[in-house]
């Protein structure tokens, strides 16, 4: 199949597994510029907010570095200490708007793809040094759209920045007739305000550009049909491997099923077709407990063992079908069966307790199995 027809092929939306897979790649939406904008507008929106204090604070700075005595300046030492005392105490008034740029910057882009850590994504690849890859990165859709994206922000930040420039002319050109510090502050103000101006221009382009990565990233992980089923059987696992569970599961289950046969206190049969095993410990069960079940081959394996261990085989055409439909191994027989299973094995207790002779002139019972449960079960031995 040529490349062109599978990529037209690659109509649906990707799976949350397809997606969890290009995450864990780091293939996740990302958008320049709506980081650019959030840290335009916080960062003015701290000058705006801020600019006062950050004005006074270096007119202060500045007015004290150009203060200075005839020894401070022959000192060498003096004037080092002076420039490290400056420079720490511009940092710290410029630590909160640092600061809150720097979370703009790093807080922006989760708000698109989330945060995401890829090992895979900070691995070299050398496919990105490619020329002939290079040039189709350039020159495919995604550089056409990054050149729409580039002179669609020059226009607007070109027609706000204009604006702003003509709006604000007046105010500029006045600075120069204001003292230092006050005149520090007003120019700080001014400056901040052309910011966040502009910055909003930023904010349509990055309204334009946040939906158009969401929209690239889930059309380059779409699939197939043919994908969708790979992942399906990939996820629940392919037909014959499930076949083949089950068939294990089966002889594990029928393995355990027949070592618990010798541990049975009865084997009641049908007499060829079925064959129920039954236990009964009064100090642990509350009814009767079927430990292994089986029909035809099944019910010969179960026979033949009971023999070899001397398991009681008792024959009741009925009650067999209806055990075996009604119950499953490892489950108590329901409250239907209570008086027929007590009658089989009361009679296999007085047979194993009395004599020979005795034992052999006991009457051998047949089981009253409920009406209901025989309606149900006795025909086909299975449930409805």
């Amino acid at each position: 199949m040529a490349a062109d027809d599978s990529d037209a092929e690659k109509t649906e939306q990707p799976t949350p597994k397809r997606l969890q897979e290009a995450r864990d790649r780091g293939q996740v939406p990302r958008s320049r510029e709506l980081g650019s904008a959030a840290v335009m507008i916080v960062g003015s929106g701290a000058l705006l907010l801020g600019g006062g204090g950050l004005a006074t604070g270096f007119g202060r700075l500045l007015q004290r570095g150009l203060s200075f005595d005839r020894d401070t300046l022959q000192d060498p030492s003096l004037m080092a200490h002076g420039l490290g005392v400056a420079a720490v105490e511009a940092i710290t008034i410029l630590l909160p708007f640092f600061a809150a740029v720097a979370a703009a910057a790093v807080i922006a882009p989760l708000a698109l793809g989330g945060w995401v850590f890829s090992a895979e994504a900070m691995a070299p690849d050398f496919n990105r040094l490619n020329p002939v890859t290079g040039l189709g990165r350039v020159f495919g859709v995604g550089g056409l759209t990054e050149l729409v994206k580039a002179l669609l922000k020059l226009a607007v930040v070109g027609a706000v920045a204009t604006w702003v420039g003509l709006w604000l002319a007046r105010d500029a050109t006045a600075l120069g007739a204001m003292p230092a510090v006050p005149g520090m502050g007003r120019a700080v103000h001014l400056l901040a305000l052309a910011m966040l101006l502009m910055s909003l221009g930023l904010v349509v382009v990055a309204a334009v550009d946040a939906p158009l990565q969401w929209w690239m990233v889930r059309r380059q992980l779409k699939m197939t049909r043919d994908e969708i089923r790979e992942e399906y059987k990939e996820t629940d696992g392919r037909p014959e491997v499930k076949a083949r569970i089950r068939e294990l599961q089966r002889k594990m289950s029928k393995r355990r099923m027949m070592q618990a046969v010798p541990t049975a206190d009865v084997v009641v049969t049908n007499p060829t077709h079925y064959a129920v095993a039954l236990k009964y410990d009064a100090a642990r069960m509350k009814a009767p407990r079927v430990v292994a079940k089986g029909r035809d081959l099944v019910a010969v394996e179960i026979r033949r063992l009971a023999d070899e261990h001397r398991v009681p085989l008792f024959e009741a055409p009925v009650l067999a079908r209806v055990l075996y439909g009604s119950t499953e191994v490892g489950r108590e027989i329901p409250s239907g069966l209570y008086l027929a299973v007590a009658q089989v094995l009361s009679y296999l207790y007085q047979v194993k307790t009395l004599s020979a002779q005795r034992a052999a002139r006991l009457r051998r019972p047949v089981p009253e199995v409920d009406p209901a449960l025989r309606e149900r079960f006795d025909r086909s031995g299975g449930a409805e």
